[in-house]
């Protein structure tokens, strides 16, 4: 039986390598393997921040099974499969060949697929009966509403105007009125403004007795509803701007992705939270981790300043400044306001001289580095561990990004409790994955986000990062 063959490969892998260290794999491995065999839908949930090792445990059983399968990967994970897993499962005798590219024959037993290849495939039919594994599945959604949706550049507004030059004075009226309109409201700051479905409305009537356009105008113009949403990313030093349109929920769009087929999703999903709409698994387990020894210690004292208030960058720089005194290792800053986070980027590097980074994927290791929470789940991964963590503000996305915007009006209107719903379990996800690191190097956590003791959903984020020990005044370290 598949189980039992994967246990025995996995087993002896894991004692040739002596280093596990995950205490999982045998039980993830045996789990994939069922399913596999019997072709049903299961659901792994992972403690946020996994050691990436646990990816064995899903290797091996696809390595000895003989159906097709489609593995969905990013371009980080598929870098680390082909460098780092397959060669570990190969030094052990275990062939995985995979297959790459927009199709795959139908001897291919293994498909290594990308979220856009993976919505090609399926809406010409060649998925077939393959059986779908997603060891990424937290970021299932977000990729796949960025494979579906549509951006429309500078040369496609002349590229339409050249296709259909009897309406080229009409495109080009509409154009510089949406630049008008655009270029004249404030951005924000990540220089995104919403366009309205008022203001698509001219050049969707125009086009839609056009024919033939050429890409990507028809995705655009078949990509209308309320299920959808458009935003301008705005240059504002070169007057220029690029039209995004993605939907809100992707897999309402293409509803039978996962529906008849065998799926396999991993992810770091709390409990109590359904990581799909409308995903209903035969077999749900959850691995987490090990109770820790050691809790976090979590420095968030009760009287602090409120993001919104304006005395809060002073506060801000103030806190960090003693933070940062005394520490021997790398300490890591997290705000998501730009405008902010340069801001006190450049009082710290005055204060502290070429310590301080920006963004720096080689910092010091006494450094102070100063980064996005989206640019830090993204790069942590090849940064060295950090003793402390400062998280200047919570991960809860703002209302100014349109897409978020757009999906909370979406709930809003069906009457739900948008925050509980959607801003404040995906906040939890990112803090979770974020403070990982820092866990298992025995470092700090400070929150110097004021919301976390004066709202009620802070208990949630207290819970969120249990075990954790109060940390009342800062000592050197």
């Amino acid at each position: 039986m598949l189980e039992a063959r994967a246990h025995q490969q996995l087993k002896h892998l894991l004692r040739q390598e002596g280093d596990a260290r995950w205490p999982h794999h045998l039980t993830l491995s045996r789990l994939v393997a069922r399913s596999l065999r019997r072709g049903d839908q299961t659901l792994v949930r992972l403690a946020p921040g996994s050691d990436p090792s646990w990816l064995l445990g899903l290797l091996v059983p696809l390595a000895l099974h003989d159906g097709p399968v489609a593995l969905l990967v990013s371009p980080a994970l598929r870098q680390r499969l082909l460098q780092v897993e397959l060669p570990r499962l190969e030094a052990v005798g275990l062939s995985l060949p995979c297959w790459e590219g927009p199709s795959a024959p139908e001897s291919a037993r293994l498909w290594l697929v990308q979220h856009d290849q993976l919505l090609a495939a399926w809406h010409a039919g060649a998925l077939a009966d393959r059986q779908l594994v997603i060891p990424e599945g937290e970021l299932l959604q977000p990729l796949l509403r960025q494979a579906l949706g549509v951006v429309i550049d500078t040369p496609h507004w002349e590229q339409l105007r050249r296709t259909l030059p009897a309406a080229s004075a009409s495109i080009l009226q509409l154009h510089e009125r949406l630049s008008r309109r655009v270029l004249a409201r404030p951005c924000g700051p990540q220089q995104r403004v919403a366009i309205s479905a008022e203001e698509e409305a001219p050049l969707r009537q125009l086009l839609a007795v056009l024919a033939p356009l050429p890409d990507p105008w028809p995705a655009w113009l078949a990509s209308g509803g309320d299920g959808w949403t458009s935003w301008a990313q705005v240059t504002p030093a070169l007057l220029q701007w690029q039209w995004h349109r993605q939907p809100l929920d992707p897999l309402a769009v293409v509803s039978d992705l996962l529906a008849c087929r065998g799926v396999v999703l991993v992810g770091p999903w709390p409990q109590g939270v359904a990581p799909l709409p409308g995903f209903r698994p035969a077999v749900e387990v959850a691995l987490a981790d090990p109770p820790l020894l050691d809790p976090l210690p979590l420095f968030a004292p009760p009287a602090q300043a409120l993001p919104n208030a304006p005395h809060y960058p002073s506060h801000l720089l103030d806190q960090c400044r003693r933070l940062v005194l005394g520490q021997s290792g790398l300490t890591v800053v997290l705000l998501d306001d730009e405008g902010l986070r340069l801001g006190l980027t450049s009082a710290l590097a005055a204060e502290f001289g070429s310590r301080v980074g920006h963004e720096l994927t080689a910092p010091e290791s006494n450094g102070v580095l100063c980064c996005s929470w989206g640019w830090w789940l993204e790069h942590q991964q090849r940064l060295p561990l950090p003793c402390q963590l400062v998280a200047a503000t919570l991960p809860i996305a703002s209302l100014e990004d349109p897409l978020t915007a757009a999906r909370v009006a979406a709930l809003r209107s069906q009457g739900r409790d948008w925050f509980r719903e959607l801003l404040l379990p995906e906040a939890l996800g990112r803090l979770q994955q974020a403070v990982a690191g820092v866990r298992r190097n025995g470092g700090r956590l400070a929150v110097l986000d004021g919301r976390l003791r004066r709202r009620g959903w802070g208990r949630q984020v207290l819970e969120a990062l249990e075990p954790w020990v109060d940390l009342p005044r800062l000592r050197p370290s």
